[in-house]
């Protein structure tokens, strides 16, 4: 993508520095997600190391590669089950502390001290 291109996408979509961060985040696991698929995940895993497990790529490469691994189990029972297993406690996770989070502000918002 040359800069022109992302340009119109920002114009077209009308982003701005604080709306762009969460498009780029899912492009960037749908991107992993893509290159584990294809097999080229697992040698950018070799050459990055704990690089590439630690950000967001690693949880969409998480994701798929539970699914890829237990295809033969048939979809429901071996994709739909074993798919969200590692991932699925970071999902959780991520869940139960935005709620936390939300709720402190709510209450530190209605007390007025934000």
């Amino acid at each position: 993508m040359d800069r022109r291109s992302l340009i119109f996408t920002c114009i077209f979509f009308d982003f701005t520095e604080q709306t762009a961060g969460n498009p780029t985040v899912a492009t960037m696991v749908f991107l992993s997600m893509i290159l584990t698929g294809l097999g080229v995940y697992d040698r950018i895993a070799q050459f990055a190391g704990a690089g590439s497990a630690v950000p967001v790529t690693g949880f969409g490469n998480a994701v798929i590669s539970a699914a890829i691994e237990h295809r033969t189990e048939g979809f429901v029972l071996g994709v739909g089950s074993n798919m969200f297993k590692l991932a699925g406690s970071v999902i959780l996770f991520g869940t139960f502390a935005a709620f936390v989070i939300a709720l402190v502000k709510t209450i530190a918002t209605q007390w007025g001290g934000l």
